[in-house]
């Protein structure tokens, strides 16, 4: 049974993730402590835990792959690379903070969620 315990830390452990605007790798660190606190109190716990930890890190490898991928069009063409950041960066944040509020909302309400385009880093 899932109790409202449970919902709320792991809609906490989805939410810990916006702590990386706040300190250096703070989006996997928090949720990764939260979830390692209490994995094996709730199956529930666990299974959220594991889901935002993986979103982020996923989100990291993202990241350095599309930062890679950019360099040289950044270097040749300001104006290129400027274009690409708007188009790119801006719509990827703002995806990155409706998909945690999604994840949190459903965890909260009992829900389990799989983000879209996670590898699974834990099992």
């Amino acid at each position: 049974m899932i109790t409202q315990n449970d919902k709320n830390y792991s809609s906490l452990t989805h939410l810990s993730s916006f702590s990386g605007w706040f300190f250096p790798f703070g989006n996997i660190i928090v949720p990764l402590v939260l979830w390692s606190a209490k994995k094996n109190e709730s199956s529930y716990i666990d299974t959220h835990g594991k889901s935002a930890v993986d979103f982020q890190l996923s989100l990291l490898l993202y990241g350095f792959l599309l930062t890679l991928l950019f360099i040289p069009i950044v270097i040749f063409t300001l104006g290129l690379g400027l274009i690409a950041i708007i188009v790119g960066v801006i719509p990827a944040i703002l995806l990155k903070i409706a998909l945690i509020i999604i994840a949190s909302m459903k965890a909260s309400n009992g829900e389990f969620y799989k983000y879209p385009f996670t590898i699974e880093f834990i099992k």
